[in-house]
């Protein structure tokens, strides 16, 4: 099984984590979508990431879609997302609004760093940026009333997707974080790092 796409994305690094929580095994082919886009057509002529081809050569893509089969395949006792009832509601709730926040973190960086800075339209990036701060806001919220994990007893897809999202902002809109903003999710990460190294081995910026 291959999964493709570097883990600066935080849609391919929540998938690699996943995985390897789960225990599956994968060959990761770190290429990126700006430098490699010729190689990752031959697997997504999308040339979208995360992309993962199956032993038997199917190939998945949208890092949701993906992690669904294989909490699918995982059964109960490995899934990420609860099958059923309220749990499922809770932690689906809490991805939303990180991948919510992941979503307008690609928008607000690309425009502030892909575009000549004439054509960039500040109080669109700037909402975008708001939106970003209100969602993690959220996460922060549910992140304070718990001193484990956001769902449950156990790990799920809410606290894997919470942690990467935020890291990843803080990487590419650093100017919107002060220090010591979100202390619970921080509280989370460091759980979450001691308890599964898929952390650690996924970090885009490890120490």
């Amino acid at each position: 099984m291959k999964l493709i796409g570097r883990f600066m994305s935080p849609f391919t690094r929540r998938v690699a984590i996943s995985l390897k929580i789960q225990g599956l095994d994968f060959e990761h082919l770190d290429l990126s979508t700006a430098t490699e886009a010729d190689e990752i057509r031959k697997y997504n002529p999308m040339v979208r990431v995360p992309t993962v081809v199956l032993d038997d050569g199917t190939t998945l893509v949208d890092s949701a879609a993906i992690l669904d089969w294989f909490d699918d395949q995982a059964g109960p006792e490995a899934r990420l997302i609860p099958a059923s009832g309220q749990s499922r509601r809770n932690t689906l709730q809490l991805v939303s609004w990180a991948t919510s926040a992941g979503d307008k973190t690609v928008i607000a960086f690309y425009e502030r760093t892909r575009r000549p800075e004439e054509m960039v339209y500040l109080p669109s990036v700037e909402g975008a940026e708001k939106q970003i701060l209100e969602a993690f806001r959220v996460l922060e919220t549910a992140a304070s009333k718990t001193d484990g994990w956001l769902v449950g007893d156990r790990i799920s897809q809410a606290d894997v997707s919470a942690i990467v999202f935020l890291q990843f902002a803080r990487i590419v809109l650093p100017h919107l974080f002060d220090d010591g903003a979100f202390p619970a999710l921080d509280a989370l990460r460091e759980r979450a790092y001691a308890a599964y190294p898929a952390f650690g081995e996924t970090d885009p910026q490890p120490n």
